[in-house]
């Protein structure tokens, strides 16, 4: 790196280092973070060999920073109001957002990169977003934001965030431009530890067509090769050559299979109701099929792979003090003494309150206020990021990428296994039979987590993995981080800079008492 582009930066809401990781290799010197996560913290300080004085603590208590070239931060994407007033920098404190523009007014740095979740630029955030960037606007700064895959830029990950970049001068704004994706990606089972990944190849088993040409279904993948789904999807709400039902894994036969499709496709009907998915009731069933009996819906009941659930409840003569403000609120969204639970679940104003509509009408149930008009059937699974028996998806080595990593951690798991297969039907025989039953899977380990978010594999990090799966899965992809730089010291804006720890007064800030 040219000692011309040298810079030094701060480190807002820092982490467990990820924008410093990246911003160390490309010349960058860290001042000071910010950081009140007592295990990021921790990390951070262990990762870096840093001092604990270098951390300036909570951002709203933070009145000036250091003198530097680059503010950095991945701003919480805590849930906020759009300040009213608008009477200046120093009243709109005590919201992240406003707390890190305050201090990028105050500091004046040259340029800055602040990182969000996707749902920023969702239209629902369009007013906030509109806000955000005004008032940077307002700070003095030549900003842009960006939608960006880390997926794109060297981890095998599926991970989009908004990246908002802004410089000071506007002359470096207009020659700041977004390095193109890089093409050589990593996959997958390029960081599986116990996983030797070779190249995709078009291989000749492969079902063909009348042309020749190789047979690819539908894609529902996040991503696929030779035509097959990389990972298999545990739920009963969809359909695909790489799904698997509750009633693949569980001992049933042939005809109690045809019943769970054949709810299946019709539960989405608009014919059964308005909902996304609709409970069906026996008629509906026999409207269907008409040999079907009650005995078998009740028998998939008790295999725990549909549920009965009621549909409709009449109303019973009721005195008004023995009810609850939530079940009068319920009570009121009859139709003709009816409660319809289709229409209850679209009721806005139930939505506005929050009020549990199964909890309520359980305790209508048990008073006695209401009586069951109408039973249906529907899956019993029917979260879909839940998955089936602890298992949402399992990702094979020649996946592209794995899904986003969350704080919380996902019922994701990862097999080493590849599938050769001539069609559909044998690619699942085979993940079912030699993958599945044979728990020939995993989640992902420490190691392989740290570099799926760009980190060194030997990162140090505590050894509980709920601690570390939250650690990185709050943190940001580090590569992503390191093109972003690159690009921004291409733009000239730090070439007369010069950094130095001593000169620039490392400690010359203050705090809000």
């Amino acid at each position: 790196m040219n000692s011309n582009n040298k810079f030094t930066f701060i480190d807002l809401f820092s982490g467990i280092g990820g924008f410093r990781m990246a911003l160390n290799s490309i010349g960058g010197e860290c001042l000071n973070f910010s950081e009140i996560n007592n295990d990021a913290i921790n990390t951070y300080c262990t990762n870096f060999n840093e001092n604990l004085e270098s951390n300036l603590g909570d951002i709203t208590k933070i009145k000036d920073l250091p003198k530097h070239d680059l503010l950095t931060g991945g701003v919480p994407c805590q849930s906020w109001s759009i300040a009213g007033r608008n009477l200046g920098f120093d009243d709109d404190r005590g919201q992240l957002w406003n707390d890190t523009i305050y201090l990028l007014n105050k500091s004046k740095p040259k340029a800055f990169i602040f990182e969000n979740v996707k749902g920023l630029v969702d239209p629902r955030n369009k007013e906030a977003l509109t806000y955000i960037l005004q008032r940077i606007k307002e700070a003095g700064y030549f900003a842009n934001y960006y939608v960006i895959n880390s997926f794109d830029y060297g981890v095998p990950q599926n991970r989009l965030r908004i990246y908002i970049i802004g410089f000071r001068d506007e002359e470096y704004s207009l020659k700041f431009s977004l390095p193109k994706p890089i093409q050589n990606k990593i996959r997958l089972g390029n960081i599986l530890t116990d996983f030797v990944a070779s190249p995709i190849k078009l291989k000749e088993n492969f079902e063909k067509n009348l042309f020749g040409e190789v047979v690819k279904p539908r894609n529902m993948s996040l991503s696929n090769s030779n035509g097959f789904n990389d990972y298999f999807l545990f739920n009963d709400l969809r359909n695909g050559h790489s799904t698997i039902h509750s009633w693949d894994i569980l001992d049933t036969n042939e005809r109690q299979k045809d019943i769970c499709y054949l709810l299946l496709k019709n539960r989405r009907k608009s014919a059964y109701g308005n909902l996304d998915g609709n409970p069906l009731s026996y008629k509906h069933f026999r409207d269907l099929d008409n040999t079907i009996t009650k005995n078998e819906l009740d028998e998939l009941v008790s295999l725990e792979i549909l549920k009965k659930e009621g549909y409709s409840f009449l109303i019973n003569e009721y005195q008004e003090n023995d009810i609850s403000e939530e079940e009068k609120d319920i009570l009121e969204c009859n139709i003709n003494n009816i409660l319809f639970v289709e229409y209850l679940k679209t009721n806005r104003k139930l939505k506005l309150k929050k009020i549990s509509i199964s909890k309520t009408l359980k305790t209508l149930q048990e008073k006695n206020i209401i009586v069951c008009k109408e039973i249906r059937y529907d899956f019993k699974n029917t979260k879909i990021s839940t998955g089936l028996f602890g298992v949402n998806r399992i990702f094979l080595p020649t996946s592209n990428i794995f899904p986003t990593l969350v704080a919380s951690d996902t019922n994701d798991y990862i097999t080493t296994k590849e599938i050769d297969a001539k069609n559909e039907t044998e690619y699942r025989e085979k993940f079912l039979n030699g993958i599945y039953k044979t728990q020939e899977f995993r989640r992902i380990t420490k190691e392989e987590t740290c570099k799926i978010q760009g980190f060194p594999k030997n990162y140090i990090l505590p050894e509980n993995r709920a601690r570390w799966m939250k650690l990185l899965g709050n943190s940001v992809s580090v590569p992503v981080i390191e093109i972003l730089g690159k690009a921004i010291i291409e733009t000239g804006v730090f070439s007369n800079t010069v950094s130095s720890i001593v000169s620039q007064g490392k400690n010359d800030f203050e705090f809000i008492a």
